[in-house]
């Protein structure tokens, strides 16, 4: 049986929000004793106070992680013991769904459909994946001369250490500390300030699941403050990043700065989808089209900003995009119904204001949608744009928005 928004509503009464950082295998206030407020962007309300790491608790997580790899006790651990007990974490993900597809929905604001039916299980997939690679990718014996014997074995590389964004925060997350604990590598996670909830939870069913203490811990807080002090560390091996391209290099420069640490980065661009008058189906492409940007509220990585439509299908195209639109409403983030919930937080949203005004105010022609919404709610939604009229030179063609771009 389905939740309605009622029973989602009515499980938030019960549900216990921890916001400290997870060290050691506890859970812990900041060393400086700072938290920030976490508000919903689904409507409003308080959530919970988090606490603001810093440099201090990243050497101290960081010393951690490094006397639980340097003992063994997981790194040594039998590959099949660790596969089992990964497995099991990933069991745990699946056994409290609920929780913690509320906790994504209400932290981030996407619909609690897709925290449901997407987030969570791509989650508890991602780790089963890695899990079943423990004991599936060998090592190797490399072709040399009959007198000589090469052998490229595979071993963990000491303390990984992850920053990830909010759009995606335990499907990013776990792309990153899956593979990490499944080479035997312990994990530091440092989720968004926007976004940190989820993360935090997880922490504890790692240590339920048989993850030593010290393998995996998190510490919430900002970019420019435990972020950088992750990045600059002369601990941490490796780095792996999910964000802008700004902070991409900067972090590079961090490597350089501190032991050259491996870096490992995903970040963003301005994504077209490019439609030609032979495509067999202009309907279904409208379609893909309209979820490119629609879904997740335009907060994706390759999110289709941009669309780029041969001109004898334009007119004709146009409308069909106009009206697969239709399916992407703004609607309350707790109702199974919705297909776009609100905006991450009050920066973003006006952000996303402030680029369809440049839209209108660069001459492009807002032909759906753009308006905030549901304001009575306290949340924060708007609904998906298209412009048409576009051209090179606007921003709307050349930066990141969550403005639908259309020539």
């Amino acid at each position: 049986m389905t939740n309605t928004r009622s029973d989602w509503e009515q499980r938030f009464q019960s549900l216990t929000i921890e916001g400290r950082a997870f060290i050691d295998g506890q859970y812990r206030t900041a060393l400086s004793g700072d938290t920030f407020e976490c508000i919903s962007p689904v409507d409003g309300r308080f959530l919970a106070n988090v606490a603001s790491t810093d440099e201090a608790d990243a050497n101290a997580a960081v010393a951690v992680a490094r006397q639980t790899f340097e003992s063994g006790i997981w790194a040594k651990l039998a590959p099949a013991e660790r596969k089992r007990i990964l497995i099991r974490f990933a069991d745990l993900i699946l056994a409290n769904q609920e929780e913690l597809a509320l906790l994504e929905t209400l932290d981030m604001g996407k619909p609690i459909s897709d925290s449901m039916g997407i987030d969570i299980p791509a989650t508890a997939n991602a780790i089963r994946w890695s899990a079943e690679a423990i004991d599936k990718i060998y090592d190797e014996v490399a072709a040399t001369p009959h007198d000589q014997l090469g052998l490229i074995t595979r071993e963990p590389t000491g303390v990984v250490a992850a920053i990830v964004p909010w759009n995606f925060p335990l499907i990013m997350a776990s792309w990153k500390f899956a593979p990490a604990l499944a080479a035997g590598n312990s994990f530091i996670l440092k989720p968004s300030e926007k976004s940190p909830l989820t993360a935090i939870r997880i922490a504890q069913l790692a240590l339920d699941a048989g993850i030593p203490k010290g393998v995996f811990n998190v510490l919430p807080g900002y970019g420019h403050t435990v972020g950088k002090a992750l990045a600059l560390h002369m601990d941490v091996d490796v780095l792996a990043f999910t964000g802008s391209t700004a902070i991409a290099k900067q972090l590079l420069i961090y490597a350089g700065q501190s032991n050259m640490k491996r870096v490992w980065l995903e970040a963003g661009g301005k994504s077209p989808n490019v439609v030609f008058a032979d495509a067999p189906d202009l309907r279904a492409a409208a379609q893909a089209a309209a979820g490119a940007i629609a879904f997740n509220q335009g907060e994706v990585c390759t999110a289709g900003s941009r669309l780029l439509v041969e001109r004898s299908i334009r007119e004709p195209f146009i409308a069909l995009l106009v009206d697969a639109l239709q399916a992407w409403k703004p609607g309350h983030a707790l109702d199974p119904d919705t297909t776009v919930g609100a905006v991450v937080d009050q920066r973003q949203l006006d952000n996303v204001l402030r680029y369809i005004q440049i839209g209108k105010d660069q001459g492009a022609q807002l032909i759906a949608g753009g308006s905030r919404t549901l304001e009575a709610t306290g949340g924060l939604y708007v609904e998906p744009a298209i412009f048409d009229g576009v051209t090179n030179a606007m921003t709307i063609a050349r930066k990141k928005s969550s403005a639908r771009c259309c020539r």
